[in-house]
């Protein structure tokens, strides 16, 4: 088969990644092709990707958007591990840098949620569509849409006649994380629909926003006009059928239920668990006080990149200085949390619980004289809260920033992994911990529930709702301390299963085959 996948990441080239979306576009591709299959890969160049050594220039495409003729370049760039069946192409224009060079999103006011990258998405889906009409890639099988930034390809194919004999093809929608869904105005703002497609005629029923019916929803309009709906694990899939319920911890459809369940009966939605890759060998873990110094050599990096201190990096450093000057530091137990700080990953953290304390709070007066290692960034409140505790409590170490190296070294060389997500679509952190040999603590959904099983690989909470979710979180945490201390055989015995678990991607792309493509 001839497939094109559509994304705003790929993780193929460097810089290509923000989140879960580049890991899968890099990784599923090669996988495929493997199989047997020819692959293209498109997102936006950025300002960035068409100045990569090796890229070669291959011609442009003028299509009308918002009033105006456009010319958007097309390049194809080598990948950082090329393969001969997987092709990398980038479209360039100005707007797709708009947010500065290399960015990939731009951080619009809540007043006007998505505006900046709807409108980019917008004229990159268009151009899309006119590079497939144009035959760049040959006749194609199968068209691949990833999340709600490639949602408008899908509306272009099924309402603009200069598309119709593209209709053809084999749509698939993959959802990344249906909490964030592209929604905007129908009209009445330059980040709107009508004000990008002023001509188009489309059928205003699969395509507006449940709870405000004048906006576009981009996700649902995914949902709705493509042949296959794919989620990233199994229980996900199943999750997002029943509505949201914040007030109990549950975090399911986020009002497209019931477009997700009309997709479910009509034998449309699929859910596959993402894969993880396996290297030949794994670096070696390190002792605490070389992990310790490693995480200070990142932060003088951090800080040694900018004209000011953060308080956060001056209080890690601090934190940091404490525990490498303490005596008998090689004994201390080492929890760790590696991922984007965002309500998703935080929200369990923060429980406020009967002492008044939070319950990251809690966590760490039980941890003793053991650390928390949590290596993220991402929402300014949320890393405002863990610099604060930081700052109350010394054994908790906040590094703000990412780095692939100390991430490595993380997954490596602590003695438990946290991933409280309050919903989790597949989760990769969880894998790359387990592949190391660390034992994950979980919260029992989505992906994080088909990836960890309870007392064999790692360990599971659940709970129905917020406060009972931290308090089990809290219990489960007490419960594996005292494993780690008395019975040092069990311990190693989820450790050594977890580090056999195999996530390959090569099932992944057996599934895609069968279920989305031909399915």
């Amino acid at each position: 088969m001839n497939i094109l996948m559509v994304a705003s990441e790929n993780d193929a080239l460097p810089g290509g990644k923000v989140g879960g979306i580049g890991d899968v576009v890099r990784d599923i591709p090669p996988a495929l092709a493997d199989s047997g299959h020819q692959v293209h890969v498109i997102m936006p160049g950025y300002g960035i990707f068409p100045q990569l050594p090796g890229t070669e220039f291959q011609g442009a495409v003028q299509i009308s958007f918002a009033g105006k003729i456009e010319t958007i370049n097309l390049f194809r760039v080598p990948a950082k591990i090329p393969h001969e069946c997987v092709q990398i192409w980038v479209l360039e224009h100005p707007l797709f840098s708009v947010g500065g060079v290399g960015r990939i999103y731009c951080d619009d006011p809540s007043t006007r949620p998505y505006a900046t990258d709807a409108t980019k998405f917008a004229l990159f889906c268009s151009a899309v569509c006119q590079t497939i009409a144009n035959n760049h890639f040959g006749k194609l099988d199968v068209l691949h849409l990833h999340d709600w930034h490639a949602a408008i390809v899908a509306l272009l194919l099924a309402y603009d006649p200069q598309y119709h004999e593209l209709r053809t093809i084999h749509s698939v929608f993959t959802i990344h994380n249906l909490a964030l869904q592209g929604v905007r105005p129908l009209a009445g703002d330059d980040s709107a629909l009508q004000h990008w497609f002023p001509q188009l005629r489309y059928d205003h029923r699969p395509i507006h926003d449940p709870d405000v019916m004048h906006c576009v929803n981009l996700m649902r309009i995914g949902i709705n006009l493509c042949n296959k709906v794919h989620t990233v694990s199994p229980s996900y899939a199943q999750e997002i059928l029943l509505p949201s319920n914040a007030e109990h911890g549950y975090f399911g459809g986020e009002g497209l239920e019931n477009d997700l369940k009309r997709a479910a009966k009509d034998g449309r939605l699929h859910g596959i668990l993402n894969g993880c890759e396996y290297p030949r060998k794994e670096n070696k873990k390190l002792s605490f006080s070389e992990l310790l110094l490693h995480c200070e050599k990142e932060v003088l990096n951090w800080v040694a990149a900018k004209t000011t201190v953060e308080s956060a990096h001056l209080i890690s450093l601090h934190n940091l200085t404490k525990w490498l000057t303490s005596p008998s530091h090689h004994q201390r137990f080492v929890l760790t949390s590696v991922g984007r700080v965002t309500d998703q990953k935080i929200l369990i953290l923060q429980q406020k619980m009967a002492d008044g304390q939070s319950a990251l709070e809690q966590l760490l007066d039980m941890l003793g004289d053991g650390i928390f290692l949590m290596l993220g960034s991402g929402d300014r409140d949320l890393e405002v809260f863990l610099t604060k505790v930081a700052a109350r409590k010394q054994n908790f170490i906040f590094l703000k920033g990412y780095s692939e190296s100390l991430a490595d070294t993380i997954y490596r060389s602590g003695h438990l992994f946290l991933m409280p997500s309050s919903f989790e679509p597949c989760g990769i952190s969880q894998m790359l911990a387990m592949r190391a040999g660390q034992p994950c603590l979980v919260h029992g959904v989505g992906g994080l529930r088909d990836t960890v099983k309870h007392n064999e690989n790692g360990f599971v909470f659940t709970g129905k709702s917020l406060m009972i979710q931290a308090r089990n979180m809290l219990e489960s945490c007490k419960t594996i301390l005292e494993l780690h201390d008395t019975n040092p055989e069990q311990w190693q015995k989820i450790s050594r299963q977890a580090t056999e678990e195999r996530f390959l991607w090569s099932r992944v792309a057996k599934e895609y085959i069968d279920s989305l493509y031909l399915g």
